[in-house]
């Protein structure tokens, strides 16, 4: 089959929900179907409905997402689109994933669930303009865990048809796009969620509710890293001169999207795409919408005053492998201004002063205030207050903030329900601005004053051009 055949059934065929549902007869009678035509305006998902789901990426975190969201009870998944019907992640570990390989997945699921031994109901397709386009009427939700230049494209192809979106961190690529898939979910009122996992955990709660609480009193300093990429992604600085074959079952025009076009060669993809610019944004676009979650919702943080950033080294097409940002905002509630670092890649951030001889932190984030300190791992797991004699001493308050059954758990209950969980793109929106001026400010070599309302760095012009990229043409959003 040439790659340009993207629809792995015949061209112009559309299956309909009934086919969706009827690899078996035990299958068909499992789930109960409203069409997304009778739901409100709201787009809300009437309770009794089984989500029928499509998935926009299905490669290293896509597969992961597309079978944990397949595992929900009530998710139907209808479609999926990948750019690469077969590619080796075995480098990330994850395997053999891709188009055909996440089509196969899926109609076994059904086959086993249906207990019929067979089932043929999954559409695929590498352009996932298309899939919308021939299978809108069939989907409910959409999850998008593409590389990072695509999401904002992806989701705004989704929510422009009114689908529910999950979608991989960080939000898009640039502060621009973000701007846009926030402000179209709630003009839609569509239900969102980011792929930052741990802001559905426990960790995240306790961390809130202790904060909150005054464990701390008052804090003005937070630390967050990660180790994530570093020089593992930098096998180039600059654009390679060869022109090496694309892989066979690629379309690498699609994988490029709104992205300038540029030859394939594997120092791009699949691996090492956060180490481009033009894709990534480096270990803070990778990790940090996850380990400074919890500042984010403890103090409601908002935009930042200023941001500025110090590295071992960048070009203009590749990111560090070690870099410093500090972030400030201003007084805000009850609290007073607070100082936010970020570590990336090989520069580590210092151990708590407050942490016991023999413990190590290895990356996550920690809150300093004039009581004591909170450590917490990455995804803000396993709290501790330290010296752990404070932990030992503190009584805990009441649990307040609502559990969930789990990050894909929460969103699929959120769509039946149609009530917004905590965390949609309201939430994850404005943070991944934040996270994303970050890297802007390393780009530019300045410290940038930022005015979030207009989306511009007052003191510093040359920053638009990061700000809000140039896309394709053919792919304006």
């Amino acid at each position: 089959m040439e790659t340009n055949e993207i629809n792995v059934r015949q061209k112009g065929q559309k299956i309909t929900r009934r086919e969706f549902v009827g690899g078996s007869a035990a299958a068909a009678a499992m789930f109960t179907i409203v069409p997304s035509s009778v739901l409100s305006s709201s787009a809300a998902a009437a309770p009794s409905q089984t989500v029928n789901l499509a998935c926009i990426g299905v490669g290293d975190q896509g597969m992961g997402d597309m079978q944990d969201l397949m595992n929900v009870d009530g998710v139907q998944v209808v479609a999926v689109c990948d750019i690469g019907r077969e590619v080796d992640y075995g480098k990330m570990g994850h395997g053999i994933a891709g188009l055909e390989p996440a089509i196969r997945t899926v109609n076994q699921h059904y086959a086993e669930e249906g207990k019929s031994g067979s089932y043929k109901g999954c559409a695929g397709y590498q352009d996932f303009r298309e899939m919308l386009d021939k299978e809108g009427d069939n989907i409910d939700a959409v999850c998008i865990a593409t590389p990072d230049h695509v999401h904002a494209a992806a989701c705004l192809a989704a929510i422009n048809q009114g689908k529910h979106v999950f979608c991989e961190k960080p939000l898009a690529h640039s502060i621009y796009e973000t701007r846009l898939v926030t402000e179209a979910a709630k003009k839609a009122g569509v239900i969102t969620q980011m792929g930052n996992q741990g802001h559905s955990g426990e960790g995240i709660r306790l961390t809130v509710e202790w904060i909150r609480d005054g464990a701390l009193g008052n804090v003005r300093e937070v630390h967050g890293g990660d180790s994530t990429g570093g020089s593992d992604w930098l096998t180039h600085r600059t654009r390679p001169k060869e022109t090496p074959p694309v892989p066979d079952g690629w379309n690498w025009d699609l994988w490029c999207g709104p992205a300038p076009y540029r030859p394939y060669h594997p120092a791009y993809a699949p691996y090492n795409w956060r180490g481009w610019w033009a894709f990534g944004n480096g270990c803070i676009g990778d990790m940090a919408c996850h380990n400074l979650d919890p500042a984010f919702w403890a103090f409601d943080l908002g935009a930042p005053t200023s941001v500025e950033a110090t590295s071992s080294g960048i070009t203009e097409e590749t990111v560090a492998d070690g870099a410093i940002y500090t972030y400030e905002f201003p007084a805000k509630g009850g609290r007073g201004p607070l100082t936010m670092k970020w570590y990336s890649g090989k520069e580590e951030p210092p151990r708590p002063k407050a942490l016991g001889r023999g413990r190590r932190f290895d990356g996550g984030i920690y809150f300093v205030g004039d009581k004591g300190t909170i450590v917490c791992g990455g995804w803000a797991s396993s709290p501790r207050i330290v010296p752990e004699t404070k932990m030992k001493a503190y009584k805990r308050p009441p649990k307040v903030i609502p559990r969930l059954r789990g990050h894909h758990k929460g969103w699929i209950d959120a769509i039946k329900s149609g009530e917004q969980v905590h965390g949609g793109f309201d939430y994850s929106g404005p943070m991944t601005e934040t996270v994303l001026l970050g890297a802007v400010a390393l780009r530019t070599g300045k410290k940038l004053y930022w005015d979030s309302e207009n989306m511009k760095a007052t003191n510093a012009p040359e920053a638009d051009k990061y700000i809000k990229p140039a896309f394709r043409e053919g792919w304006d959003l």
